[in-house]
């Protein structure tokens, strides 16, 4: 965890490149040690874990890392003071077993906990256990967490704070049967979701009865899995919303303020992918009126730290409540950049009983800030699919300016199927929105990530895409700018041939390396030396095959592809992880991922991973005569899309079933996910069974 930070040291590292960064924090060095804790545990993992136990080092306050067998080399584990394990891998043992949190407590002497996000971040029954132990949970009170983080409550205490609500059933809805009832009443579509969730987990949209069905079903197991708490209620669905949520802090005098607004409509599966601040849709009178009414709910709970008040908002800029989430949330980032308040400081001060420092005409919207969510997952499949596996290589870009990086791992640092995937959180910054999501490109570019599958080429095609830099967007995003599904980036002619000169030079470079290393002086076998002006490639990229030609003068390739002619200089280090090349005046940064000796090259391009064949013009005319494998006849078989665990299977040897009929459920990351029949057909074999640990790729149910 690395880059710019909100408080002095950012402000000296902002001062020093030449830039204005918000000016709340520039105060006297005694902010930062002010007397709140001796110590603090961290009840979480990975990078909120370490967002946390930075803040703390700031204030001179010393901290335990909790962590499961798995995590036991983790990066939060040796950045803090101390660290107990709390069991094994699964969350239920580890970091969700309270009484093994407890007993860490009592034996490290810990006055205080900060919960981070997710686990036991808005649990009332842990705030309870703290408080009889005359322990500090650094958050709300349990009456807000029980008030705020059920959504049937919560919902009643917003209409009765003049809060504009989604019009919905209130109460909890029993089985099926009922859910289907009350959607009819509400009218199509309909949004199912946990009472006690968050994080888009145990959420369903339904436009007719089956898909009610199926939704209760699934979102109460999710909801089960993941808060232990199985009760659904269902709203009214408003389509193409967007999600903008707005940022409150309190204190325990009975103080609130709303600290502007988060855009988070970028959305997959009801998650957020990329995130900003401020809203680019939002006029100041919106703004206002939203910010009120968040503090307004606030208060009407005596809320008394950090929290998170969301809302949908349509094209006319009506808003109505969604959720309020009582923890810090994982964008706050882009909230700590446009107003220089460092968030955990303040649910620290706040939590020891100080009053809040600032009024609300403090709080400023200096610059812009984005944030996009860094995950272990495959793009291509349903915009994200978790991946594991082990960080072979990993390299921040933290060198460029104006960039935050919040993680929690480490080259070698393993993502596994117990936890989120999520590698790191991406944050820009810029005086204004162009300039924020420019760094964020280059940022993207700069990032090296090896040995998992990453979501960088989603993330670097949402920014440039012409719909999101107007400002043109929804939750339904994704959904509305891919149809088919993600495909990566779509190369023009002219990118296309820029990645072809560099394929070209990279392969003459690796060429012209071997040649140096086969001429060395002191080899005792004489090598007749090469004498090539030209070389003549044949290059295939998505099944095409371009004639090329390349000559080499120094650190510059001259390429003819396509009748166009390109010059192409580099440092052409083939060591090093990135390479900066200039394409005809065009600067670009590239990854060249891998190369084999058979002319098989990758390359990262604009974000997106390009597999080439490159081979010389002799090697291609000989290669005609290579046979190629078949492919797989997938069409009777189905394979696990990701990892997971199997929770059900629903069908057996001699089944009948219909193309689009349910044949198993997977979970990956708490998420549960219907695999479904490719074709109508009879079931010859079943290669998995509940409870089960699957990997991608894995055979789960074979078709006659």
């Amino acid at each position: 965890m690395a880059g710019l930070w909100v408080g002095e040291a950012a402000l000296v590292t902002a001062g020093r490149r030449g830039r204005r960064w918000p000016q709340p924090l520039l105060r006297s060095a005694a902010l930062w040690t002010l007397k709140t804790f001796d110590k603090i545990l961290v009840a979480n993992r990975g990078e909120i874990a370490c967002r946390v136990i930075k803040t703390c080092k700031k204030m001179g306050i010393k901290t335990v890392a909790i962590h499961s067998d798995v995590d036991a080399s983790s990066v939060h584990v040796k950045m803090a003071d101390e660290a107990v394990c709390v069991g094994p891998a699964p969350t239920s043992k580890s970091y969700l077993n309270m009484d093994a949190i407890m007993e860490a407590i009592k034996k490290t002497g810990a006055q205080a906990v900060h919960p981070g996000y997710g686990f036991l971040s808005e649990n009332k029954e842990f705030a309870k256990c703290l408080a009889a132990e005359d322990v500090i949970f650094i958050g709300p009170d349990t009456h807000a967490i029980q008030a705020m983080g059920d959504k049937i409550e919560s919902k009643l205490l917003a209409k009765n704070a003049k809060v504009n609500t989604i019009p919905g059933f209130d109460g909890v809805v029993k089985d099926a049967d009922e859910a289907v009832r009350i959607a009819r009443e509400i009218g199509y579509p309909v949004m199912i979701k946990a009472s006690a969730g968050g994080g888009g987990k145990g959420m369903r949209i339904a436009w007719d009865d089956e898909e009610t069905r199926d939704g209760f079903r699934f979102s109460s197991q999710e909801a089960a899995s993941s808060f232990g708490d199985d009760r659904l209620l269902i709203e009214k669905f408003i389509d193409n919303p967007r999600h903008i949520e707005v940022q409150v802090l309190g204190d325990k005098h009975g103080n609130a303020l709303w600290l502007n607004e988060r855009e988070c409509s970028i959305q997959r599966r009801n998650q957020k992918v990329v995130e900003e601040a401020p809203s680019l849709f939002l006029d100041s009178e919106t703004r206002r009126a939203m910010g009120e009414q968040a503090v307004a709910l606030a208060k009407a709970v005596n809320y008394s730290s950090a929290g998170t008040v969301e809302f949908l908002v349509d094209s006319k800029k009506n808003f109505y409540f969604l959720e309020m989430n009582t923890r810090l949330q994982v964008e706050h980032p882009v909230t700590e950049c446009i107003t220089g308040l460092d968030l955990v400081q303040e649910m620290i001060r706040v939590a020891k009983g100080y009053p809040l420092r600032h009024k609300q005409a403090d709080i400023p919207i200096s610059g812009w800030a984005v944030e996009c969510r860094v995950y272990a997952e495959d793009p291509y499949k349903s915009f994200g699919l978790p991946s594991i596996g082990r960080l072979s290589q990993y390299q921040e870009p933290i060198h460029l300016p104006g960039v935050r990086v919040d993680s929690g791992i480490q080259p070698g640092s393993d993502i596994s199927i117990y936890y989120d995937p999520m590698i790191s959180k991406l944050i820009t910054y810029g005086s204004d929105r162009r300039e924020a999501l420019k760094r964020m490109e280059d940022a993207l570019d700069n990032y090296v990530i090896r040995g998992v599958t990453h979501n960088i080429a989603l993330l670097r095609e949402v920014i440039i895409n012409s719909r999101f830099v107007k400002g043109d967007i929804n939750t339904k995003f994704l959904s509305d700018v891919y149809p088919d599904g993600f495909k990566g980036h779509q190369l023009t002619e002219n990118e296309r041939n820029q990645l072809l000169a560099i394929a070209s030079s990279l392969f003459v470079a690796s060429q012209l390396r071997a040649h140096r290393f086969q001429e060395d002086e002191n080899s005792r076998v004489p090598i007749v030396k090469p004498q090539v002006a030209n070389w003549e490639l044949s290059i295939k990229l998505h099944d095409e095959v371009y004639n090329v030609v390349a000559s080499n003068s120094g650190p510059t390739f001259s390429v003819e592809v396509d009748e166009s002619k390109l010059n192409v200089t580099g440092t052409w280090n083939l060591a090093s992880p990135l390479l900066s090349v200039n394409v005809d005046g065009t600067q670009r940064m590239i990854q060249c991922l891998s190369r084999e000796a058979g002319g098989n090259m990758s390359i990262q391009f604009l974000g997106t991973v390009y597999k080439v064949h490159i081979l010389t013009k002799l090697a291609a005319e000989l290669n005609k005569f290579m046979l190629e494998k078949a492919a797989e006849d997938t069409s009777s078989i189905l394979r696990s899309p990701m990892p997971g665990v199997v929770v059900a299977v629903s069908v057996k040897p001699g089944d009948l079933v219909a193309e689009g009929q349910e044949i198993c459920v997977i979970e990956a990351m708490k998420m549960q996910n219907s695999m479904t029949a490719g074709k109508t057909g009879k079931v010859k074999s079943v290669h998995c069974k509940a409870g089960d640990t699957v990997a991608e790729g894995d055979l789960l149910v074979e078709l006659e």
